[in-house]
């Protein structure tokens, strides 16, 4: 709940507010399925009242329960990227991951290794320490 009153945003609430979010939606459609068999039936037509019942209701829930997930899902996924990426990142020595700036204002700063100046000659690449690259095979 603290993270809903951060204002840097520095962690996002998101994924652990989706799944609230799914339970109200799914309520929601359960309740406006009652509400439209009620009025089907109150329209003192047999027919239309079963077709609602039966067909539409249950298709106009599904379809939306559908829609209503892949939205979630899709936005969840995008966190969980956005998040991944930052620890990629932190770990091959970039700027650190959100919450662990030490200090340093968060955003798209590029670190300062990339903008130093270097003695390298053309072609060659310096990694940092620990990584492996394609060709190297792992370390046994």
């Amino acid at each position: 709940m603290k993270n809903l009153f951060d204002l840097s945003f520095t962690r996002f609430i998101s994924p652990s507010i989706a799944k609230i979010v799914y339970i109200l939606i799914m309520i929601a459609l359960g309740v406006m399925y009652l509400v439209f068999v009620i009025a089907a039936f109150s329209s003192r037509n047999p027919v239309l009242g079963l077709l609602v019942l039966l067909v539409i209701g249950p298709l106009f829930v599904i379809i939306y329960l559908a829609l209503a997930r892949i939205g979630l899902e899709s936005l969840v996924a995008g966190i969980r990227t956005a998040e991944n990426t930052a620890e990629l990142v932190r770990l091959q020595g970039g700027t650190p991951a959100a919450g662990t700036h030490g200090g340093l204002p968060a955003g798209p700063n590029s670190p300062p290794v990339w903008n130093a100046p270097t003695s390298q000659s053309p072609g060659t690449q310096q990694y940092p320490a620990g990584y492996r690259t394609p060709e190297q095979p792992p370390a046994q």
